[in-house]
């Protein structure tokens, strides 16, 4: 409280002794309020809070098609044909004639000419027989010529005119099979210069 004996001649030294609200003039606070509702109010600037990061959405799973695995097929295995035989004649009556000429398709011009005669004094034709020169086919195997041929009667002119596996053979003298008729003779060289060979050989033949 003020000492009554204390006196103060400017007003404005009451700020040093008494609150503001207390020695402020009725006055002075209207004005001071009207001053402070003057100042822009700064306002206070916040960051927004950043929404938290949502997950992706996850998406529906896709429907996939079952992959059906298709084996590839086997390779087959290709077995190369063997060469057909080459012979003269249509075997129409499946007699076969094995011979073995190393310089001609089937036979020589004069020894053909001569196996036709023959042919023809049995009434055979060309057509009714085979006439199978082996020598490029060899070796050639009994069973193979069976099973192409399938011989009634079998004529093996000279011994590298034999077939493998046909066993031993008399010379002219026919051997009846259970399915062939054979007969190992002469071949045609070997008659040319002999006409003994010539007369065996055809004395056998007429019962072939």
């Amino acid at each position: 409280m003020l000492n009554n004996n204390m006196k103060v001649d400017n007003p404005n030294a009451f700020r040093f002794l008494l609150q503001d609200e207390i020695y402020l003039l009725n006055e002075d606070k209207i004005a001071l309020a009207v001053k402070a509702a003057e100042q822009p109010v700064e306002p206070i600037l916040q960051t927004p809070e950043q929404p938290a990061a949502q997950p992706a959405p996850i998406a529906a799973a896709e429907t996939v098609a079952p992959v059906h695995v298709i084996a590839a097929p086997a390779t087959p295995v290709v077995k190369t044909p063997e060469a057909g035989f080459n012979y003269l004649g249509n075997n129409n009556k499946n007699f076969v004639i094995l011979v073995n000429y190393a310089g001609d398709e089937h036979m020589p011009a004069a020894h053909l000419t001569a196996m036709e005669n023959i042919l023809k004094r049995k009434e055979y034709a060309l057509s009714d027989v085979a006439i199978f020169n082996i020598n490029k086919y060899a070796p050639v195997t009994m069973a193979k010529l069976a099973e192409t041929f399938q011989p009634v009667k079998l004529l093996i002119m000279g011994t590298d005119a034999l077939p493998q596996g046909i066993g031993n053979l008399p010379l002219n003298k026919p051997v009846q099979g259970k399915k062939t008729n054979v007969l190992y003779s002469f071949s045609f060289d070997e008659m040319m210069s002999s006409n003994d060979n010539k007369k065996a050989f055809w004395d056998q033949m007429k019962t072939l």
